[in-house]
């Protein structure tokens, strides 16, 4: 079995926590000041450990191995979301890290993926790594909350110029391990301290728009208004009423942005947008949800008095987790931690189920306390955190080892 160093895994977090420090968590959006300090630092640290450590030209933090032989890539993200927490993305880097220095025989290398929570785009580091992010793509990127381009935000970052690194062979790779908190109350729920997880959800985003007529609050009658913002209402009340007749056991679907045009108190709301979002597992599923909702969107439109249209935002591929990647992780979590473990579905995306398009991946979760995420509230016990590293030792161990 291998062996971790627990106090300099928990020093490490530690101290990226301090990148970007809000209350007890971190605000740390994708190539803000604070997230490329981080990822500085993280090389230094790569570099300190023996790794030949680069970021590339979408800020990715690599740290590659100078041993021979088929190699096993560890890692996840840095940047967080708004205000929030300071283990999403942030403990499977370390865990990276970690391994490879308690395992400085074998092939590891780890990575830092940039914006896998989407600031100025979907999964891009780990889409640039396997090919599936275009030069156009990264000129069109702007960050949704400060606004900037990523061609301004990579040349202030110093990567202007720099050349990405991407899967050029992946046959020299054995595969790709990613460890997560949670990010739900299941393992703690059941006292359970591992989970293996078997599949990654799809995420798909619909925008539904309202046209109606914009007019005065006070002097427009009842009968003759055509107001978006009650269409838009009417809808979501459906949707959340009739969703469940199509659903699947861990289906889930969300309302999570709504606007109105012109939002303001004395104004009939002439127009008015929606954003719905489904996850699940299964594409058969996923389909009968879309289905569904264009059910409805039709409905809405030909009942009037509102025009009602829907089109794609994002849609995700659902991935299962590698076999063999799974048995690893289940086989080193019973040695660990006998019982207390078990397989479960991931219902948040994460930058494995991109891998796992060209590499085998597989990934293992530790409890959130709570099942609190994306808030700066969000924690984990130290001895979770410890576990599920031993863990995920062992189970590169196996891989690698046989």
């Amino acid at each position: 079995m291998a062996t971790i160093d627990p106090a300099r895994l928990l020093a490490d977090l530690a101290t990226l926590r301090g990148f970007g420090r809000f209350r007890s968590g971190v605000h740390r959006p994708t190539l803000s000041p604070e997230d490329v300090a981080s990822r500085r630092w993280l090389a230094g640290r790569m570099q300190e450990a023996g790794l030949d450590a680069r970021i590339d030209g979408i800020a990715s933090v690599y740290g590659f191995t100078r041993k021979p032989g088929k190699r096993l890539l560890i890692g996840s993200h840095l940047e967080s979301q708004n205000e929030a927490g300071w283990l999403d993305g942030a403990m499977g880097v370390i865990y990276g890290l970690e391994i490879a220095r308690a395992l400085p025989e074998l092939p590891i290398d780890v990575v830092a993926f940039v914006d896998e929570e989407g600031h100025f785009g979907s999964f891009l580091g780990s889409r640039s790594f396997i090919g599936d992010v275009s030069e156009a793509e990264i000129d069109a990127a702007r960050c949704r909350t400060r606004g900037i381009a990523m061609r301004d935000a990579l040349a202030e970052a110093g990567l202007a110029g720099v050349p990405r690194i991407t899967l050029d062979d992946p046959s020299r790779y054995a595969g790709f391990l990613e460890a997560h908190i949670e990010q739900g109350d299941e393992l703690e729920a059941k006292g359970l301290r591992v989970g293996v997880v078997t599949s990654i959800v799809a995420i798909w985003n619909f925008r539904i728009r309202f046209e109606g007529v914009q007019n005065h609050a006070g002097t427009t009658r009842m009968a003759i208004r055509k107001d978006a913002g009650v269409a838009m209402v009417r809808l979501a009340n459906r949707i959340h009423d009739t969703m469940p007749q199509v659903i699947a056991e861990r289906s889930v679907w969300t309302i999570g942005r709504m606007g109105l045009d012109p939002n303001a108190p004395s104004i009939i709301p002439g127009a008015a947008e929606m954003n719905v979002q489904v996850r699940d597992a299964d594409p058969v599923v996923l389909d009968r949800m879309e289905a569904h909702l264009r059910a409805l969107v039709a409905e809405a439109d030909a009942a009037g008095p509102c025009r009602v249209t829907i089109e794609d935002g994002s849609k995700g591929i659902p991935k299962v987790m590698d076999a063999r990647f799974q048995e690893a992780l289940a086989a080193a979590a019973e040695a660990r931690a006998p019982g207390a473990w078990q397989r479960m579905p991931s219902g948040a995306g994460h930058d494995a189920q991109v891998v796992a398009l060209r590499v085998p991946a597989g990934m293992l979760f530790v409890p959130s306390i709570g099942g609190i995420s994306h808030h700066w509230t969000e924690d984990t016990k130290e001895e979770d955190i410890v576990l599920g590293c031993a863990v995920m030792a062992d189970a590169a161990e196996r891989l690698l080892m046989g």
